[in-house]
């Protein structure tokens, strides 16, 4: 049997596929090891933007030096898979399903269904299903998920049960979209699904991953009527809306259109008092004008997002967007600039807001020095600081008092 040595970028649902990897591996035999005594290395590859394609080619190449043998996998591995070996690297480039039997050399795996589960710490990791329903212009991503593939409610129920009776204190819902999780099966499942898992006994907070505002749409209501009713669902939802230019979502074949968007947003606005909307921003598509990105700083001032991602455009192989004639670096720099700016400006302001308020929170995981990371219920970041005067350690539930911030968390103390 093997010693492995695993390694995984990008997004949650990535590290949820390393896990599930792991867990199978561990099944058939095989052990965890450093890399300096491991037989063969794995790397999770993410594929997001060009920037991160030259960086996962770089650590490759020096796995490949550093041990016997490399097994490269994820979403860079199934969408430019060709481009390991193009740039003399050795190594056997795979799908995440067949990387149990790349390292086992072809013997047959003795994987249990009912297998650990997926934990990091006191965070489950639940991926509800593998791929979406787009097919925007410029991801490249697509390629490597494919469309929506939906396990049943049953079985993610199960799943998530698994997930806290082996201590999970929160859940991660993940996947590339979880908003049109069962459309493959022709119904919109996700608030169902979410009220079977909070229907589930313990103590657990339940964190919804990306939902594209298309899918989330036709559920808005429902879907934020199940936020509102359901305690253990943290009240944040992560809609990346990319522009706020219908002529700009029309060229990056997004399925929503802005006031789609907005109505999601006014959704959750009506049904929940306090809760936080994340979104993602693409800065310089090819096609957007300087109206265009007058539109999305618009937008984002409207609907005031707490959280925002800001990416600059970049070409990705293989995609219709990488035939279009892109904006010059300057330009795309200089609107990323200001949608940085605005993004910060609105981030203090929501974390302003809370200083003197009191909620409850939920510890997550330790930070730096004597201090713990801690959630509330519409999943804003506070830190308490000198957590071991307080008995304070991860799972914890506590009382708390909002005493300062910084831009993108807040300081709190217990009470």
């Amino acid at each position: 049997m093997a010693r492995y040595h695993i390694e995984t970028y990008g997004c949650t649902s990535n590290r949820g596929e390393s896990r599930q990897i792991e867990r199978r591996l561990r099944d058939a035999g095989h052990y965890r090891a450093d890399l300096d005594t491991a037989d063969v290395a794995i790397l999770n590859t993410c594929t997001v933007v060009e920037t991160t394609e030259r960086r996962m080619l770089r650590r490759a190449d020096e796995l490949a030096s550093e041990t016997a043998d490399l097994v490269v996998t994820g979403c860079m591995a199934l969408a430019q898979g060709d481009l390991f070996a193009e740039n003399g690297v050795d190594a056997t480039v795979c799908g995440w399903d067949d990387v149990p039997s790349a390292v086992g050399n072809g013997e047959c795996p003795t994987t249990t269904p009912d297998a650990e589960p997926v934990l990091d710490g006191e965070i489950g990791i639940l991926p509800i299903a593998r791929g979406c329903m787009s097919d925007c212009s410029y991801c490249i991503t697509k390629r490597a998920t494919g469309k929506i593939d939906s396990p049943p409610i049953e079985e993610n129920v199960r799943k998530a049960e698994a997930l806290i009776h082996a201590g999970a204190t929160e859940l991660r819902i993940t996947g590339q979209d979880t908003g049109v999780y069962g459309w493959d099966q022709g119904e919109r499942k996700l608030p169902k699904l979410l009220d079977r898992i909070c229907a589930i006994p313990g103590e657990f907070r339940v964190r919804v991953g990306m939902a594209n505002p298309k899918g989330v749409h036709g559920v808005r209501n429902e879907l934020a009527d199940v936020f509102a009713a359901n305690n253990e669902l943290y009240n944040f939802l992560h809609a990346p809306v990319q522009s706020g230019s219908d002529d700009v979502l029309g060229a990056m074949r997004r399925q929503h259109q802005v006031e789609e968007f907005v109505e999601v947003v006014e959704a959750f606005d009506t049904a929940l008092d306090d809760w936080t909307l994340a979104t993602d921003v693409i800065a310089g598509f090819p096609t957007e004008t300087d109206a265009d990105h007058q539109q999305t700083m618009a937008l984002l001032r409207e609907t005031r997002p707490a959280k925002i991602n800001i990416t600059r455009f970049s070409k990705r192989p293989g995609t219709d967007a990488a035939d279009m004639k892109g904006l010059g670096g300057t330009m795309k720099k200089e609107r990323s600039s200001a949608l940085t700016d605005l993004k910060m400006e609105l981030m203090a302001e929501a974390y302003g807001d809370l200083v003197g308020t009191r909620r409850r929170v939920h510890v997550i995981e330790e930070g730096t020095g004597d201090s713990v990371k801690c959630r509330d219920g519409a999943y804003h970041q506070l830190v308490i600081r000198n957590a071991s005067d307080h008995g304070l350690q991860p799972g914890d539930s506590v009382e708390i008092e909002v005493i300062g911030h910084e831009t993108v968390y807040a300081f709190a103390s217990p009470v």
